[in-house]
């Protein structure tokens, strides 16, 4: 671990408030980077850094962590090199808690998610694919770990628990995750077993060979199979995880995912839970209230980047995703800011007019303001939805939102 991390974790998790009406609460993560009130968005920055933005942008929105990917960190610039430029926090200039993956997730991605054409963003359901090309699986799995076909340079690289947790060491991350096998929605049951049982044997050896000094959540996978859902939340919640995290497959549709959070959160205890690859603004409302307390999705910065910026109530809503396409001919001269209830930098400062030209332009500003603005607007609905459960009003704001309590 890096050399200017603490000697000892100073990880703790307490539950502040549990909504009367839903599984919802709030919580407080302590870290040695500072603490994160639950729930809460996580930025992705995969490459150490949330595309199109720096440290001094998150800083400046008040973001309290971000999410790294030990996968891609490895390969570039390589955890090596930045353990000795003293971690990541020191490398990226970002002294607040920092969270990475396992690696696991590329099992996915570059695998029956090439294979499948399914992703986080958008087509992590099937239903949610827009077309059926498929590409070349880029993984081998096996009991013992990962190989992975490098996409920059063609190279074989092997993976495994112990090594995963020698490279989050090297990161000096403090909330890492197991190496385990995210499973695709396509994956039939006899599959997805087999891959729930690597990811157990996987959950043990990251137990014994994780840096002490990082907080390990435990990864329950399991499909959208009932009986593996329940089987996997019992053996990993029965292991001294700090936190625990639900990843993999979640069915074939948005209501499926619901219910396997039906199936798994109930059986939890009161340790931080993280949903993980899940981010649009209806999917906080229902997960919050199901007991999630943080999550993880590029979504918001992809498609600002792609020309979609949020929007909220009553012009926001889940018919248009609570967003606006910037590069319609309808704003070419309209003054108005994106949103006008927003107090982002970019809606403080410009128009959608000015905006859609820097987007039609190719301007590479524009992906710096849409991203401030995208990511200001994910902080300030969960700062609302904490507020809320405070206050014991949880219901009344989902409804404001997406019209059904």
């Amino acid at each position: 671990m890096s050399e200017n991390a603490k000697t000892q974790s100073e990880f703790s998790f307490r539950v502040l408030k549990e909504d009367p009406e839903s599984r919802a609460r709030l919580g407080a993560i302590r870290t040695a980077h500072g603490c994160i009130e639950t729930p809460y968005f996580v930025p992705v920055a995969t490459l150490a850094s949330v595309r199109a933005l720096g440290s001094d942008d998150l800083a400046a929105l008040g973001a309290r962590c971000a999410l790294a990917n030990t996968y891609h960190l490895h390969l570039k610039p390589g955890d090596e090199t930045i353990e000795r430029l003293g971690g990541l926090h020191r490398f990226m200039a970002f002294e607040r808690p920092i969270f990475t993956d396992s690696g696991g997730f590329q099992a996915f991605s570059l695998g029956y998610g090439r294979e499948h054409n399914i992703n986080k963003v958008g087509g992590v359901f099937p239903e949610g694919r827009t077309t059926d090309e498929k590409k070349e699986n880029l993984t081998r799995i096996s009991d013992q770990g990962i190989r992975f076909k490098s996409m920059h340079d063609g190279q074989w690289h092997f993976l495994d628990a112990k090594t995963s947790m020698k490279i989050q060491s090297r990161l000096g991350s403090d909330i890492i995750m197991a190496f385990d096998e995210c499973t695709s929605p396509l994956s039939n049951y006899d599959y997805t077993r087999r891959a729930m049982c690597r990811t157990h044997d996987w959950a043990a050896l990251s137990l014994q060979h994780h840096d002490q000094r990082q907080a390990l959540y435990g990864i329950i996978q399991g499909g959208w199979f009932e009986d593996l859902r329940r089987e996997s939340t019992d053996f990993v919640s029965a292991l001294p995880f700090d936190g625990l995290a639900i990843g993999g497959s979640l069915g074939n549709s948005k209501s499926d995912m619901h219910q396997v959070l039906e199936w798994v959160v109930p059986r939890l205890d009161l340790r931080p839970r993280h949903l993980l690859g899940i981010g649009e603004i209806d999917d906080i409302f229902e997960c919050v209230q199901r007991g999630i307390d943080t999550f993880d999705c590029v979504t918001p910065t992809r498609i600002a980047r792609r020309g979609s910026l949020f929007i909220g109530p009553p012009a926001g809503n889940p018919e248009n995703k609570f967003r606006i396409n910037i590069k319609s001919a309808i704003y070419k001269e309209d003054r108005s800011p994106v949103d006008p209830e927003c107090e982002c930098p970019t809606c403080r400062n410009y128009s959608r007019a000015y905006l859609r030209h820097l987007y039609t332009s190719k301007e590479l500003s524009y992906f710096r303001l849409a991203s401030i603005h995208n990511l200001h607007f994910m902080f300030r609905l969960m700062e609302q939805i904490r507020e809320a459960i405070k206050d014991n009003r949880l219901p009344g704001l989902k409804k404001r939102w997406l019209k059904k309590n």
